[in-house]
């Protein structure tokens, strides 16, 4: 299964009233590493051919992050296409955390992502590819 990870760092724009990172932050940063992921292995072909459309997003906050602090997240695919649709998951660490426990803390946030693959030039859903579907669950 394909996985990708990307360090974000909290900065004082994303801290929310109560002294963290606000949840629209996390939102952003859950979309932010699906786009990187797909930039890194989506072909130029498929990445002219294609856009993305987010149908839902779940989260589950367990713990959270200040200013300053960083996150190691996690992203990656866990089945196949249903046709222009697939779930991504995207696992949030505590930089310190991961340290300290090897590389695979708890994560403190947690999200499952629906996603439709559109033609970019009609905005119509299209088929996920068999040759992209194998490359995000099995390219490392």
């Amino acid at each position: 299964m394909s996985r990708f990870t990307m360090r974000f760092t909290a900065r004082a724009e994303h801290i929310d009233i109560m002294g963290h990172v606000n949840n629209a932050v996390w939102l952003q940063w859950v979309q932010d590493i699906a786009g990187a992921h797909w930039h890194e292995i989506a072909t130029a072909e498929e990445n002219a051919a294609a856009i993305w459309l987010v149908t839902r997003h779940e989260i589950d906050y367990r713990g959270n992050i200040a200013q300053g602090e960083s996150v190691i997240a996690e992203t990656w695919v866990p089945d196949r296409p249903a046709g222009a649709r697939f779930d991504r998951m995207v696992a949030f660490r505590r930089e310190a955390d991961d340290d300290a426990a090897g590389g695979r803390a708890r994560p403190i946030v947690s999200a499952r992502s629906t996603w439709a693959m559109l033609d970019r030039e009609t905005r119509r859903p299209m088929r996920v590819p068999a040759t992209l579907a194998d490359r995000v669950l099995t390219a490392d």
